[in-house]
This record gives C-alpha cells, sequence and structure tokens, in this order.
C-alpha cells in the first residue's frame, strides 16, 4: 500500500492578495479620515470590493457573499451603517480566531465591532481605526513571511511517497 501526499502552495497568488487587501484596507481607512460624511459610500464599496476579492480568490460563496451583501445593505439604508459593519466585523474577526491565523487581530476586530454598537455615532472612526490596523499588520505580516522565506532555500512544495 502506497500514499501519495502533494502538497502545493503558490506563495505568489497569496502574497498579491494579501498586498491588495492590507491596500484596500489601508485606502479606505485613509479616505474614512478624511471625508466622514461618506463614510456609506466608501464603507459600502470597501465591502463591495473586498467581496468581489474573495471572489476573485475563489473563497466558499457565502464569505465572499457576506461582504458583498453587507455593501449593498450600507448603500441602502445608509441609517444601518453601525449595525451592518459591526455584524460584517463580528463575523469577520471569528473566522479570523477559529483559523488561528491571526487571532490577535480577530479579537481585536471583535473588540471594535463590539464598541461599534455601543457607541454608533463614532462609527466612521472605529471603522477607520480598524482598516488602519488591519492594512499594517497585513502588511508587517507579509514583510515578516517574506524574510522568514529569504532565508529557507527549500522548496515550497512537498512531496511524501
Amino acid at each position: 500500500m502506497q500514499f501519495h501526499f502533494q502538497i502545493s502552495s503558490t506563495p505568489q497568488k497569496s502574497r498579491e492578495r494579501q498586498v491588495l487587501t492590507a491596500l484596500l484596507a489601508l485606502v479606505t481607512g485613509a479616505l474614512v479620515l478624511m471625508y466622514p460624511n461618506f463614510l456609506y459610500l466608501i464603507a459600502g464599496g470597501y465591502l463591495i470590493a473586498l467581496g468581489l476579492m474573495f471572489m476573485y480568490a475563489r473563497v466558499p460563496a457565502f464569505i465572499s457573499g457576506f461582504p458583498i451583501v453587507a455593501g449593498v445593505l450600507i448603500f441602502i439604508f445608509p441609517e444601518l451603517i453601525p449595525y451592518t459593519f459591526a455584524i460584517f466585523l463580528g463575523f469577520f474577526g471569528l473566522m479570523m480566531v477559529m483559523a488561528f491565523q491571526f487571532a490577535i487581530m480577530g479579537f481585536l476586530t471583535m473588540i471594535i465591532a463590539v464598541l461599534i454598537l455601543m457607541n454608533p455615532d463614532s462609527v466612521a472612526y472605529f471603522i477607520a481605526a480598524f482598516m488602519l490596523l488591519y492594512g499594517v499588520s497585513n502588511l508587517i505580516r507579509l514583510f515578516q513571511d517574506r524574510n522568514r522565506k529569504r532565508g529557507n532555500d527549500d522548496d515550497p512544495d512537498v512531496i511524501v511517497h
């Protein structure tokens, strides 16, 4: 009996997605700080763009559809921004905690979601804080991964016979 496992990773695609996600979050955070009166346009656009990026990355439909639905709800009902974005952040934070990839950021995301629900008048500042924190932490993680791989000349593909 012979087992054959092949695990191959595509670090280039993952890095591209990570850079795009980080840049999208940083630009969105900066726009929210500069133009808080246009929060519904900026937040709705961010969520729809994030959902489309998830679809492009072939993330399961439920996960990629969730930000799109939240973005459309924000466009249709701008007065629901605090609740819609808080629900999105809670779901997003739960995903990060459950994946054990970014657990600290997942807890921070859920804390920001609770803070938005507790103080909906400051939603623009909480959204900007989340976006900037998420974008910067994504870039830091990207550079840390890049530095770790630079010192390791092993092939990323693993084949076990």
